[in-house]
């Protein structure tokens, strides 16, 4: 990959443009935006892609971060070619007139692999946020796991969040000075937003008696389990629901129309399962807060779930966040109905397996990975002398 060089800056304080176009994105990025913004040093810039929209916006909203550019790509039944092209058109003239010192991207979206790219033909470094998670396959997720490795090639910079993720880079052939090792973002962002206090504002999750039922919020939405698996998905959560008159399944439905309908011919009018959009993410945050377990597709959730001491069921057959599996925190589960519904009835019947799986140490970070990114571009662009500390993960409770 080649040796590792300093970086230095053409104008006096360091201007990095940060590029997201997804909620999962904005809530990661979110706390390094809002780091830069706070440091002298940098001239924050933030460009957006929209290629989720409303969602995108609410992220934004409640970090009260204010867009620079928004390029508004979504269109609807957009493919992964349309994401990219308008993406990389679009970017263009806002590198051209900002020229920054710095692209940051975060993660394996689309709109992270196009921004690298436009960044990479303009001869701007790359810092990619959340680096080297992988799960060795080269179609799961798809398409996240080659946008990653994608990235990976393009980014000089690498955060990754925890030392699984660095070794991963370094077996690939990654320079160990160009890779810091950060925790991930997504705590960061929880620790912001979840209060004991908090007051919910949706009409539907105001009126939730959590002392009575226990509530299991359920999403799904990845390309993966689009099809049959999204029907034994939904089949799995009506039969829980039945079975189990004291939970309340609340599944929030994808705006995606592939899950949409799915999840409504077969979860409409089933008892105790309430079909909701998408939460804003302060709103989602505090449920999940407030949540018995979690059953997901999501890979935010297997980073936010163990700092919350929330269980998850893995709506997947393999996972880039190993660590989570490893703390007993997250279960595999796939999407076939009989396993995703056994493993729901075991969590909901045996306190003990229960218990065993409700940790509150969390291998995946601890509120400080974006303080550690921004000294870790202060260090890089020779703004401070030394590198900045790396995060180690906490030893998984005992049971």
């Amino acid at each position: 990959m080649g040796e590792f060089r300093p970086k230095t800056a053409r104008r006096p304080r360091v201007r990095a443009l940060s590029v997201f176009g997804t909620r999962p994105e904005a809530v990661k990025m979110a706390p390094v935006v809002l780091a830069l913004a706070a440091d002298p040093a940098f001239e924050s810039r933030v460009a957006v892609t929209a290629q989720h929209r409303q969602m995108l916006d609410q992220v934004l909203s409640h970090f009260q971060i204010r867009s620079h550019y928004d390029l508004d790509i979504m269109r609807p039944a957009q493919t992964l070619t349309d994401i990219t092209v308008r993406a990389l058109e679009r970017l263009g003239p806002v590198l051209e007139r900002e020229s920054p010192d710095i692209v940051l991207v975060h993660g394996d979206t689309a709109t992270t692999c196009a921004a690298a790219l436009a960044a990479f033909y303009r001869r701007i470094t790359v810092g990619h946020v959340e680096a080297g998670l992988r799960t060795g396959e080269r179609y799961a997720p798809f398409p996240e796991e080659m946008n990653r490795r994608l990235v990976a090639v393009l980014a000089e910079l690498n955060f990754a969040p925890t030392p699984v993720a660095r070794e991963n880079l370094l077996r690939e052939g990654h320079p160990a000075e160009a890779v810091f090792v950060t925790g991930n973002t997504a705590v960061d962002a929880l620790l912001a937003t979840v209060r004991p206090d908090y007051r919910f504002k949706s009409p539907l999750l105001c009126d939730l008696d959590f002392s009575s039922r226990r509530v299991v919020p359920v999403e799904a939405h990845r390309r993966e389990n689009h099809g049959p698996r999204m029907e034994s998905i939904c089949q799995a959560v009506r039969q829980i629901a039945v079975d189990c008159p004291d939970v309340l399944m609340v599944f929030s439905v994808h705006p995606n129309p592939e899950v949409r309908r799915v999840a409504h011919r077969v979860l409409a009018g089933a008892p105790r399962v309430l079909l909701c959009e998408p939460f804003p993410y302060q709103e989602w945050a505090n449920l999940l807060g407030r949540a018995h377990f979690i059953i997901s597709d999501s890979g935010g959730v297997q980073e936010e779930a163990p700092t919350l001491g929330k269980p998850v069921l893995l709506l997947r057959d393999v996972t880039e966040r190993p660590e989570a599996l490893a703390a007993g925190t997250v279960e595999l589960v796939g999407a076939e109905t009989g396993a995703v519904y056994a493993a729901a009835l075991r969590l909901l019947r045996d306190p003990g397996h229960y218990q065993s799986m409700a940790r509150t140490s969390n291998p995946l970070g601890d509120g400080q990975a974006a303080r550690r990114i921004v000294a870790a571009l202060r260090y890089c662009f020779g703004l401070s002398p030394a590198r900045p500390d790396e995060f180690v993960p906490a030893r998984p409770n005992s049971d």
